[in-house]
């Protein structure tokens, strides 16, 4: 893929605080600003960014091209301060179940932006992309994870011991969460 700054095409989503737009490589700056930092991207299972570069590689070869991803736009500011989006769900084999994942800058934790977001989203999937079940699933420590995920509706199903291994070859336990179209209505 050439590097230019076209966007990923993907649906614009406009809530009251936030834009949900695709990503472009100009955006690496304001993603590493974010994923840098030790105390977001581990709660996730994957290692902080070390340099701008790392942050565009991601870009490009996640974001672009394997996930459904947007970069999270604070729309009075216009800097992207998260991510979210939708991968292929690892657990289902079923086409129209699909894992949502999130980050969010750390300075803006507990104003209410993901669960924003995390809502944007739900409806997202299943007007546009007509899926049956969305999971969620999170480190059973991320207990702010864990209120966005309550707030916006989601099931607890349960938790896989020993379930997943993140960057640094640490097994954790994963709590798995999901909601039907149905429950959605």
């Amino acid at each position: 893929m050439e590097e230019n700054n076209q966007k990923q095409e993907m649906k614009q989503i406009e809530t009251k605080r936030l834009l949900l737009r695709g990503w472009c490589f100009d955006d690496a700056e304001d993603l590493f600003d974010y994923a840098s930092n030790p105390n977001v991207g581990p709660h996730g299972g994957w290692k902080p960014h070390e340099t701008v570069e790392e942050s565009k590689d991601i870009i490009r070869d996640l974001f672009l091209d394997k996930y459904s991803c947007w970069a999270i736009v604070e729309r009075s500011s216009g800097k992207v301060i998260g991510s979210i989006g939708f991968e292929q769900d690892t657990k289902r084999n079923v086409p129209t179940c699909m894992e949502l994942g999130y980050a969010l800058a750390e300075e803006h934790w507990g104003k209410g932006f993901m669960t924003e977001a995390v809502e944007a989203a739900i409806r997202y999937g299943f007007s546009e992309l007509e899926l049956s079940m969305i999971a969620i699933y999170r480190d059973p420590r991320n207990q702010r994870s864990g209120r966005v995920i309550d707030k916006s509706g989601f099931t607890y199903e349960g938790t896989l011991r020993r379930a997943h291994t993140v960057y640094n070859g640490e097994v954790r336990d994963v709590a798995c969460y999901s909601m039907t179209r149905e429950e959605h209505r």
